[in-house]
């Protein structure tokens, strides 16, 4: 074993801590646009049953905001850093860890290799925090039924945990993984190895220094990347895991093919990239808070950039 792959092991614990307190920080702060990229995911989708007005990210907030209080923009949130909390960890320390296992002593590895690697992190944690990712979808969905005069399906994270093992079986929890892992896949495919490789190719060019200007350029870049890449697997994951599996629920997709299918029939093609905008909007904000904290909480504990 390498000495480098010894000493990444040995500190493997205080990177996942470090990573964490990052994703916490980022997700905390953006959100309410992962919110209204949910609800701008989820509109129209009963299209065949009746007509539904267009709207945009803008006419959402304003009408989360007159329905349910600015809190209603935060519909959602513990489940969300709960993701977090497994998600995040395992995709950048084992990236990281594929990253520096692989490549050859003094080179680096290619750009398909840092997007396949970056997919099967993604792949990997995504499979752990699903649950959890199933949660936030249905909590932030519950906030349209609130403002419709319904009670909400659920109270808190635990109790829509508790909730969907009960009624649709401990694999309910899973609904949706198929298009989850997916979007993971393509997600991290272009956010890990897009921030790598930019960073990387802003630093060796002389364009800046290895310092927030060049987490900056670089998440931006990786954000519009994953964007393009992850959106239409990303609204029939929204869809699959907001329908409910209990019987007195309304299955409106038997599969993800299907949901895509339906989609496009009924929406057009342009539906699949529904919510585009707002989820580049928070990937943007998301990369750039969790990259700065994270790359500075390294410094800090004296491990090298990323």
């Amino acid at each position: 074993m390498k000495p480098s792959q010894e000493h990444g092991r040995q500190h493997a614990p205080t990177k996942i801590l470090l990573t964490s307190i990052s994703a916490m920080v980022a997700e905390t702060t953006t959100f309410p646009i992962d919110l209204m990229k949910t609800r701008l995911q989820l509109h129209g989708e009963s299209r065949s049953l009746g007509s539904t007005r267009a709207t945009n990210a803008f006419r959402v907030a304003s009408e989360i905001v007159r329905r349910e209080g600015p809190l209603g923009l935060y519909k959602g949130l513990s489940p969300a850093i709960l993701r977090h909390l497994f998600y995040t960890p395992v995709r950048i320390v084992g990236y990281e860890h594929l990253r520096n296992s692989l490549k050859t002593d003094g080179g680096s590895l290619s750009l398909g290799a840092k997007a396949l690697y970056g997919g099967l992190s993604g792949v990997i944690a995504q499979l752990v925090a699903s649950p959890a990712d199933l949660v936030k979808v249905r909590m932030q969905a519950d906030g349209r039924f609130v403002s419709q005069g319904f009670q909400p399906r659920y109270l808190g994270c635990f109790d829509a945990l508790n909730k969907i093992a009960r009624a649709e079986g401990v694999g309910g929890l899973w609904k949706g993984v198929f298009p989850n892992v997916q979007r993971a896949f393509l997600v991290n495919m272009g956010e890990l190895a897009c921030y790598d490789h930019a960073k990387r190719f802003v630093i060796n060019n002389q364009i800046s220094e290895d310092n927030i200007y060049a987490h900056t350029l670089a998440s931006i870049m990786s954000g519009l990347s994953a964007t393009a890449l992850s959106c239409p697997a990303d609204v029939v994951k929204t869809r699959m895991m907001n329908q409910s599996g209990s019987k007195e629920g309304k299955i409106m997709y038997s599969s993800s093919y299907g949901c895509l299918v339906k989609t496009v029939k009924v929406e057009g093609l342009r539906a699949l990239w529904k919510g585009f905008f707002p989820t580049w909007a928070r990937l943007g904000p998301w990369q750039f808070v969790f990259w700065v904290s994270y790359e500075k909480f390294r410094q800090i504990a004296g491990f090298s950039s990323f």
